[in-house]
């Protein structure tokens, strides 16, 4: 076993030494809870791929919400699952839209939770895709922009403390952060999906979310892995473009994307640690092959590490309770 190395000597310590001296800190405050929301009653539903997530109604989801607050979580991240879709995602950007009517939920009754709505389209259209669709099957970047911004802007009307951009059209922070600042919301920040890469690790998320592409896949408009400095640059444009916290997703793949960002920018940065890192650890968990809990202490304390201020994760719960009891 290793020591802390104090004056160049390696000390057998207690685990409050080792807290005493140790240079990361992982908190409540760090951790940001996904919340799936699904138009109906009386839902409850357990994600099949994703063990201990739900999809809940809007009648059920305060509970939920409670349980969230009671272990001191500060703040969700929600998407909807709407009941009907069609090829522009109307609902996505619809008053009586579910993730309109969820937040309007969360903030009479909890509010001082910071609710954070995803902007996208893809829980919405028909073909599953980010944005709106051209005659031959491709999005068309510059129309779903003004659907993007409606999207926001009907999120911020709904009572929404904070918008996250996450379709990957070029501009979509400007478009968002005009149609706020026009409509008198200048106050709502925006935390853009920056450096957002085309991954395998967002299979179980489509499950929750109802979100796979029905044709295709999104490569063309999410990054390459094999792109180090791309990233780079759209977080670079992202901030120009006015967003005001910016995010890695996924993130165990992409700890030197983070890493590097934290060097070069100094906005808050975020870490989505995504559907498919949770579910691995959660299966290999199950089956008996790992220590859970101090895999996802690891992994979270490993990302706070490499730069990352916020942490976008489904172990929140989870991670707030072994906070709560000294287990960490």
């Amino acid at each position: 076993m290793k020591y802390p190395l104090i004056r160049g000597r390696r000390l057998r310590s207690s685990a409050g030494m080792r807290r005493l001296v140790g240079d990361v800190r992982v908190c409540k405050d760090d951790l940001v809870m996904p919340v799936f929301v699904r138009a109906g009653k009386k839902i409850c539903r357990e994600i099949t791929s994703m063990p201990g997530i739900f999809q809940f109604s809007p009648d059920t989801l305060l509970k939920e919400i409670e349980k969230i607050s009671d272990l001191g979580i500060s703040a969700v991240i929600v998407f909807g699952i709407p009941e009907e879709k069609d090829e522009q995602g109307s609902g996505a950007f619809s008053e009586q839209g579910i993730v309109q009517q969820a937040v309007r939920l969360i903030k009479a009754d909890f509010p001082d939770l910071l609710v954070i709505t995803d902007v996208c389209l893809c829980e919405y259209t028909s073909h599953g895709h980010c944005g709106v669709l051209t005659e031959d099957r491709e999005v068309d970047n510059d129309a779903t922009l003004e659907l993007l911004s409606k999207t926001a802007l009907s999120q911020a009307e709904s009572g929404a403390d904070m918008v996250a951009p996450s379709s990957m059209m070029d501009g979509q922070v400007k478009a968002i952060r005009s149609g706020l600042d026009s409509s008198g919301f200048a106050r709502i920040p925006i935390m853009s999906y920056s450096a957002k890469y085309a991954s395998a690790f967002y299979g179980p998320f489509r499950d929750a979310a109802d979100s796979a592409p029905g044709f295709g896949d999104r490569r063309s408009y999410q990054m390459d892995c094999c792109r180090t400095r791309e990233g780079l640059r759209e977080i670079e444009l992202d901030l120009k473009e006015g967003a005001d916290i910016v995010m890695v997703k996924p993130a165990l793949c992409y700890l030197d994307i983070i890493s590097q960002a934290r060097q070069k920018f100094s906005a808050p940065l975020a870490a989505y640690n995504v559907s498919g890192e949770y579910s691995m650890v959660k299966a290999a968990g199950a089956k008996g092959w790992i220590p859970e809990q101090i895999m996802v202490q690891e992994i979270l304390c490993g990302l706070k590490r490499a730069g990352a201020d916020i942490l976008i994760t489904y172990h929140a719960k989870e991670a707030a309770l072994w906070l709560q009891q000294g287990n960490w």
